[in-house]
């Protein structure tokens, strides 16, 4: 008898539980759907090869072999050839501005040296700012160069040249710009920014004013004379301030532990840091006022904020390497913009004449993103 009436508690305690997940519908929509948007989005994401790299070559005395070299790296499937310069005085802007990842350096008369059999010397300079990224981009040029070599001497010469013991060689000279010595935390502590600021700043947030609603004080704001735009800011205010004490601890814990340098100017990164933060607070309040429940928040926050900040930014894996779609869908991600900053300024050197698009998507996108939250809670405050 006892062991039925514990079976039929037992049971009722789940019908009960069952009703309450299924009236919940935004957590049991969340929960459903965020497993398959984790599949899909590791599953699309994680790529360790390197696409579309935006390479330039400098040639200073164009002839037929430099060109079909030219042609050989802008036909694979990784490279792109944006420019093709007669000096490398225009190399070390384009890094810094992002516009090329890769640069090769043909010497002078590359035609009449393959003819005479002398060596050549090229130069393969990548952007060492992802170790990993940079790594690869090196040796898939040093592989094109090398093949581009050995088929100029075929041509020539045939091919017992490649098997004579005087083989013509070619010297290539592989540099590692902005991270010389690989060192992963130089990608890494610099995406970190990004990721604290999302956690304290937008989950915090969002969690918080959810609370006030779950426990009821947000009647109160119904009878007070405040806007919506004055609940907005005192709601803000103290998370902002903890934010920038994160990028502090972040900042000084990169350069004592880490030895990862600033480059660029310190109070330019700790302004754009205040702005990613503002921009955190307002997906905060976006999610805040979508969301019933504080576990219906914090749900939306991780699925919504967290896992795109690790995996479609460039915290982790290059952009480029992205299928498509997913590139198009991180445009609307504010770490994407963010990243690009923090590292601009801190490994390369990078003003605002570099970062002003950057910073002005990412103005905008905070805009943007004000502007719904605040018109969302003052129709709840209406309602």
């Amino acid at each position: 008898m006892r062991l039925t009436h514990l079976f039929a508690a037992l049971r009722g305690l789940v019908v009960k539980e069952t009703r309450h997940v299924l009236r919940d519908r935004q957590t049991l929509a969340i929960l459903l759907l965020m497993p398959l948007a984790q599949v899909l989005l590791y599953g699309f994401a994680i790529r360790t090869d390197v696409r579309g790299v935006q390479v330039a070559v400098v040639d200073p005395t164009p002839d037929a072999t430099t060109r079909s070299l030219i042609q050989r790296i802008d036909g694979s499937a990784r490279h792109t050839v944006v420019t093709v310069e007669p000096t490398d005085h225009a190399i070390a802007g384009a890094f810094a501005a992002g516009t090329i990842r890769q640069a090769i350096v043909l010497p002078t008369n590359v035609d009449r040296r393959l003819a005479r059999r002398e060596a050549l010397s090229v130069q393969v300079i990548t952007d060492g700012s992802d170790p990993n990224a940079g790594s690869a981009m090196a040796s898939y040029a040093e592989a094109i160069v090398r093949q581009w070599h050995a088929d100029a001497l075929v041509a020539r010469h045939g091919p017992a040249v490649l098997r004579s013991p005087g083989a013509v060689r070619i010297d290539l000279v592989t540099r590692m710009r902005f991270n010389p010595t690989m060192e992963s935390a130089q990608l890494f502590v610099p995406g970190l920014i990004a990721l604290v600021l999302t956690i304290v700043s937008a989950m915090m947030t969002a969690i918080a004013i959810t609370r006030e609603k779950e426990l009821g004080t947000m009647e109160l704001l119904l009878v007070s004379p405040l806007r919506p735009s004055t609940i907005v800011i005192g709601k803000m205010v103290p998370y902002a301030v903890l934010g920038m004490a994160n990028v502090a601890i972040v900042l000084a814990a990169a350069q004592l532990v880490f030895h990862v340098p600033i480059r660029g100017s310190v109070p330019l990164l700790l302004a754009q840091s205040a702005l990613y933060i503002v921009t955190t607070l307002a997906l905060g309040l976006v999610i805040s006022t979508g969301s019933r429940t504080q576990r219906a928040a914090m749900l939306a926050a991780l699925g919504g904020l967290l896992l795109p900040t690790i995996m479609l930014s460039g915290f982790i894996f290059p952009i480029d390497s992205l299928p498509t779609p997913l590139k198009v869908v991180s445009h609307i991600i504010p770490a994407r913009w963010f990243l690009v900053i923090v590292r601009g300024i801190m490994l390369k050197g990078a003003g605002l004449e570099v970062l002003w698009q950057e910073t002005l998507i990412l103005a905008g996108l905070t805009t943007l993103l004000l502007a719904v939250g605040i018109r969302r809670l003052n129709v709840r405050l209406d309602a």
